[in-house]
């Protein structure tokens, strides 16, 4: 069966995972595929588009490089980015027949959607010098912690995932830092992400540094100049720093004008004149994003999914909303609209359902890859700015 065939069986969301499985069939497959030099990336926010400008910036410099992220937009090509484009159908599908081929029924049925994608991205990318690897969940658990990796990159660490992670942020930070080998660059943290890094540092003499560490004064001002050239909000410029401290780590110099035509989907990407998208979908994107829009009004455009929380997300969002829009997605994830109307109620926002994109309004579209790919599959008023 094709690719699509075979993922389609597979469920994209497991209210309980077998954390014993993958890292058993990669233990039986492993000396099949030449891994390369691997970057993790762990952390709550931001990972995404941290990992991109590292890419970016590799293969800008003529580096061999991939980047495996998670989830996608519009199209799974979009997971498994290698030197410069996304995976085309006929590679995926190239490598998806050897997979079929190597591994046993038993296991191909076992594994997991992102189980069995990680294992398909490690394939493609056998060959190249350096492979930007997204952690999915969270830490030492994920799919993508199976691989020995040079470096870890940990960006900033808050709350979500918690029925897997944790319900506090120094259960997160440790469930996330255990997938750390030796070295790792720590982006901008929490007081108690810090103490946990310090702590590991000793007991497991783990290397940690702030990505502080490999900059001048001047440097960080390139990079905020170069943030406001691609028309990005001030915090994408920590993601920058975190993501380039990694290839000053391996020894490269870093020139800021080649960041200048990197793209990052759905990350406070402006797709007409009055709408912004952006995937984030945790209260710490939510804060972000006030900052961002500070002594501005938007139409929010917005649904969540079950086990998010939506009710803070929207306390946080309240100074910036002048009304939310309910984006109709059916999709077994999202919560219940009446239950997402009353949240809306609570905090006294006034809400309807979307319609369309008014051209005398300015909207935000905010609330997670399943709310990005429905406005952009239906409602999208243009082609990406």
């Amino acid at each position: 069966m094709t690719l699509g065939e075979y993922l389609e069986q597979k469920p994209l969301y497991y209210k309980e995972i077998d954390y014993e499985r993958f890292p058993a069939i990669w233990e039986k497959y492993k000396d099949t595929i030449k891994v390369p030099r691997i970057i993790h990336i762990i952390g709550t926010n931001g990972k995404g588009s941290t990992g991109r400008f590292l890419a970016h910036y590799l293969h800008k410099i003529g580096v061999r490089v991939g980047h495996y992220s998670s989830p996608h937009l519009l199209k799974f090509n979009e997971r498994i980015w290698l030197e410069g484009a996304d995976a085309s159908d006929a590679l995926l599908e190239k490598h998806h027949r050897k997979l079929q081929k190597v591994i046993d029924h038993e296991d191909l049925d076992a594994m997991s959607y992102f189980e069995y994608t990680t294992l398909l991205a490690i394939s493609i990318f056998e060959g190249l010098e350096f492979v930007v690897m997204e952690a999915g969940l969270g830490g030492e658990y994920d799919a993508t912690a199976v691989f020995k990796k040079d470096l870890t990159i940990v960006t900033p660490i808050g709350k979500d995932h918690e029925a897997f992670l944790g319900n506090t942020i120094e259960q997160i930070a440790k469930t996330k830092l255990n997938a750390v080998e030796k070295f790792a660059i720590l982006g901008k943290q929490s007081k108690p992400v810090y103490k946990i890094a310090k702590e590991y540092s000793r007991k497991r003499g783990i290397e940690f540094f702030r990505y502080s560490f490999f900059y001048t004064k001047e440097e960080m001002a390139k990079a905020r100049r170069t943030i406001r050239n691609l028309g990005l909000p001030g915090f994408f410029v920590d993601n920058l720093l975190t993501g380039l401290a990694a290839a000053k780590f391996f020894g490269y110099e870093i020139k800021w004008r080649l960041m200048e035509d990197v793209v990052l989907r759905g990350r406070m990407q402006r797709i007409a004149k009055n709408v912004v998208l952006d995937v984030g979908h945790n209260p710490m994107a939510a804060e972000a994003i006030v900052q961002a829009y500070k002594n501005r009004r938007v139409i929010l455009v917005y649904n969540s999914y079950e086990d998010k929380d939506y009710l803070q997300i929207l306390q946080i969002l309240k100074p910036i909303v002048k009304k939310v829009e309910i984006l109709p997605i059916y999709n077994q994830r999202i919560e219940d609209q009446a239950k997402l109307e009353a949240a809306i109620s609570s905090v006294g926002l006034p809400y309807s359902e979307f319609e369309t994109i008014q051209p005398d309004e300015e909207y935000l579209v905010f609330g997670s890859f399943a709310v990005a790919e429905e406005f952009l599959k239906h409602y999208a008023p243009g082609e990406p700015t």
